[in-house]
């Protein structure tokens, strides 16, 4: 028995011509591209900032504002730990304050460790906080593991990742 032609595979399915070999190829290729995305983030001066530079250490992206007082109360320690070799902070301000106007304002506050551009959270899926100030700790591995909020000491980072 004959199949009718508008039923055909090659006429519903154009690619089953290729070779398979050709098929796996593309596949392949389309998967390894795909998994080469690197996240870049972008500091306060303008200066990009490959995500995976962070591997291997600890990552905490702190959102704190001007008006917040406990973003204040928790800038000395947070300044401290970002000089932890297994340590980074990454500031986002909460109020979408940019460029030159975040560097005076960080300068003002006595921010030491890298303040960010932009907020990073949509691109890694993260929800804005609720409250400020809001600490988003990152593995060495790369995953959120907790989201802290209120002002965090060393003591308290320390003791969540066990050091």
């Amino acid at each position: 028995m004959q199949y009718p032609r508008y039923l055909s595979i090659p006429r519903l399915f154009p690619f089953a011509r290729c070779s398979l070999r050709r098929v796996f190829t593309l596949l392949i290729t389309a998967l390894l591209v795909s998994g080469c995305e690197k996240t870049e983030l972008e500091r306060a001066d303008g200066v990009p900032v490959d995500w995976d530079n962070f591997r291997g250490q600890w990552v905490l992206v702190n959102y704190w504002a001007e008006w917040c007082a406990p973003c204040l109360e928790e800038i000395p320690e947070l300044n401290h730990l970002d000089t932890a070799p297994d340590i980074t902070v990454l500031g986002v301000n909460f109020d979408g304050i940019e460029g030159e106007a975040l560097q005076e304002l960080g300068q003002r506050m006595g921010i030491e460790f890298t303040m960010l551009a932009k907020d990073p959270g949509p691109g890694f899926g993260w929800s804005l906080p609720v409250a400020l100030p809001a600490t988003f700790l990152v593995d060495p591995a790369g995953q959120l593991v907790e989201t802290r909020f209120g002002p965090q000491t060393e003591e308290d980072i320390r003791t969540l990742i066990g050091n």
